[in-house]
C-alpha cells in the first residue's frame, strides 16, 4: 500500500508560483497514476492535473491548462505540481492521490484509493 505525503504549500502573492511535491512511500509511483486535486472552503473537491502510471499520458483540467504543470521523478519517487501565475481564486488545500487501477489518469475522485493529508495554498496580497 502506497503512502502520501504532500508539501509545499504556502502564501504566494497573486502572480507568484509555487511547486507542490507529492512524495509516495511503501511502493513505487510506477504502479499508480497520479493526480492532484484542491479543495477550497465551502466548495467540493476539484481534479486539477494527473499523470498515469507509465508518465506518457496525462489529463488537464481547463483552470490549469496553462498555468499548472505536471511532472515526476521516479528516482524521488515524487510527483510535482509546479503552478504559475496563481490567482487569489487559488486559494485551496491541495491533495495528491493515487490510483491503482486505471491505465489512463483520471480527475474523477472516485477512482483514487490513496490521498495524502493537504497541503493548503493561499494566494494574497
Amino acid at each position: 500500500q502506497v503512502r502520501i505525503v504532500e508539501s509545499g504549500g504556502g502564501l504566494v502573492q497573486p502572480g507568484g508560483s509555487l511547486r507542490l511535491s507529492c512524495a509516495a512511500s511503501g511502493s513505487t509511483l510506477e504502479n499508480y497514476g497520479i493526480g492532484w486535486f484542491r479543495q477550497a472552503p465551502g466548495k467540493e473537491r476539484e481534479g486539477l492535473v494527473c499523470i498515469n502510471r507509465r508518465g506518457r499520458s496525462t489529463e488537464y483540467a481547463e483552470d490549469a491548462k496553462g498555468r499548472f504543470t505536471i511532472s515526476r521523478d521516479i528516482a524521488k519517487n515524487t510527483v510535482f505540481l509546479q503552478m504559475d501565475s496563481l490567482k487569489p481564486e487559488d486559494t485551496a488545500v491541495y491533495y495528491c492521490a493515487a490510483d491503482p487501477t486505471n491505465y489512463y489518469c483520471s480527475l474523477d475522485v472516485t477512482k483514487y484509493n490513496y490521498w495524502g493529508q493537504g497541503t493548503q495554498v493561499t494566494v494574497s496580497s
